[in-house]
């Protein structure tokens, strides 16, 4: 017993086997033209596949109803032509003729895979557009601790990042040669070739994913370093920053100076050596790497710095240096007059003590004489100096002749204490010979403090003081005219030795020895 349709069947078609089982329903129909969109039932596209819960009749074959089909809707065609309006009929002329739409009606189960292939693309796209934006942002991770750190954790890093880099590469090519061997939109796309596809660019997603997983966690690893590399980038702008700052401030402080009649050549000189150092801050971090470009910062604003004090203290140091030269000046006159006053105090020591009181004093107003011409001329060369603003050779020139105005002075003063002590021990010599008794007496009283024997380190160098303090006070009771000088100079001698015990007991019991 078969099923027929009350429609004519068209000539010359064959009818088709008999076939009892029942056709399954095919998946909804998709719209080829918008990806993942599912049409509804009876819209023009999808009148290729066969009806929801409708079932080929046993006694026609497939053509024979698909034809049936297509006669019927052409016949509402023309009905709705003939009810229409003159105008609407127009329109919708080319529609009708065209048989409900210009495009191929396709199979539901190509059209399905079709469907599910253009889903695993559109999510492969995704992993992709996804995986390609996270190692965008990571390089800049990279090339930030780079730019900061080159210790061997930083080195390592970076050839674990290369590496990673890598697998994105094999990734994105096996993605794209998917994409590319797979053409979706072909109007006789196969079944087998959709799902060929869809398992293509599946896979293809897989791999994309897992490779953006294991970036992350590498992210996730870079986090000490890049903290780090990120507080020292945060330093760098503030640097150069002050050392810009700092050269203004020293430029002002020269235009200042020079405003006040100071050239400042030395200044302008050393100001203008930091213009390169400066263009190469400007040229930023990036080329010149993140600790150069912070030790540069550093270097230029110290020595801008430097630069700014000095200016500002030129009016002053100008002004020292004139009341300098003018001190000095009159201090070369007054020795020069002491001086002369040193041949009568050479006289009364010749006469009144022995040679050897006086001897080494002999030289000492032709000597005078000649340093204090020497600082005169080094008086002279600074004055030079300061008129020319060489500031630095006038405060050199200044330093040699104080010197040699330090020297004269005191071999003048030698020859006046040299009498005045003379005088003091030839009319009382008893009163050094106390001093130094007591001297050594009192270093023995620290040295048996709290001991019942001397330490032999203390009490020998002690006991030689004794003996050397008994020979020169026997000194001065031999001949008619004793050497005063050197009995000072060895009761002073004595004193020191003695003065080097008492600290040494003292650093001894200080240390717990």
């Amino acid at each position: 017993m078969t099923a027929t349709s009350s429609e004519p069947h068209p000539p010359h078609v064959p009818d088709a086997p008999r076939d009892r089982r029942r056709v399954p329903r095919p998946p909804d129909p998709v719209d080829p033209g918008v990806p993942g969109r599912r049409l509804p039932e009876g819209s023009p596209r999808g009148s290729g596949s066969v009806g929801r819960g409708r079932s080929v009749a046993p006694g026609r074959s497939a053509a024979a109803q698909r034809s049936g089909r297509s006669l019927r809707a052409a016949a509402r065609d023309v009905l709705t032509l003939v009810v229409l309006p003159l105008p609407l009929m127009v329109a919708a002329l080319p529609a009708a003729f065209a048989g409900g739409g210009t495009r191929r009606w396709f199979g539901g189960r190509a059209e399905s895979q079709r469907a599910e292939a253009q889903v695993a693309k559109d999510a492969a796209a995704e992993a992709f557009y996804e995986l390609d934006t996270a190692q965008r942002d990571l390089r800049i991770s990279i090339e930030t601790i780079i730019a900061v750190d080159d210790s061997p954790e930083a080195r390592r890093v970076v050839s674990e990042f290369d590496e990673l880099g890598r697998r994105i590469d094999e990734a994105s090519h096996r993605y794209i040669t998917a994409v590319d061997a797979h053409d979706l939109d072909r109007d006789d796309l196969e079944a087998s070739a959709a799902m060929r596809a869809r398992t293509e660019l599946t896979q293809a997603r897989d791999e994309l994913s897992r490779t953006k997983q294991d970036l992350d966690r590498f992210a996730q690893r870079l986090g000490p370093l890049l903290g780090k590399a990120e507080t020292q980038l945060a330093r760098v702008a503030p640097s150069v920053e002050r050392a810009r700052q700092a050269l203004l401030a020293a430029s002002n402080a020269l235009d200042t100076a020079r405003a006040s009649g100071l050239r400042a050549d030395e200044l302008a000189t050393r100001l203008a050596a930091l213009g390169p150092e400066l263009t190469k801050l400007n040229e930023g971090a990036g080329r010149h790497g993140v600790p150069e470009t912070l030790e540069r910062a550093e270097r230029v604003a110290r020595d801008a710095e430097s630069v700014r004090a000095q200016a500002e203290r030129l009016p002053q140091q100008a002004a020292e240096i004139d009341h300098r030269l003018v001190s000095m000046r009159t201090r070369a006159q007054a020795l020069m007059t002491r001086t002369g006053q040193v041949d009568p105090v050479l006289s009364e020591l010749r006469r009144r003590f022995s040679a050897a009181c006086w001897q080494d004093l002999q030289h000492v107003p032709e000597n005078a004489a000649q340093s204090v011409r020497q600082a005169e001329q080094k008086l002279k060369e600074a004055q030079a100096a300061r008129d020319a603003q060489r500031w630095a050779d006038a405060t050199s020139q200044l330093a040699t002749a104080r010197a040699l105005l330090n020297t004269t002075d005191d071999a003048v003063s030698a020859a006046g204490d040299r009498l005045r002590r003379l005088n003091a021990v030839a009319k009382d010599p008893q009163d050094e010979i106390d001093r130094t008794r007591f001297a050594i007496r009192d270093a023995q009283r620290l040295a048996m403090a709290g001991r019942q024997t001397p330490d032999p380190r203390h009490a020998r160098p002690l006991d030689d003081s004794v003996v050397r303090l008994d020979q020169v006070v026997a000194m001065l009771e031999e001949g008619r005219h004793p050497d005063y000088w050197r009995f000072l100079t060895e009761t002073e001698a004595i004193r020191e030795t003695v003065a080097q015990v008492v600290a040494q007991i003292r650093e001894d019991r200080g240390g717990g020895t």
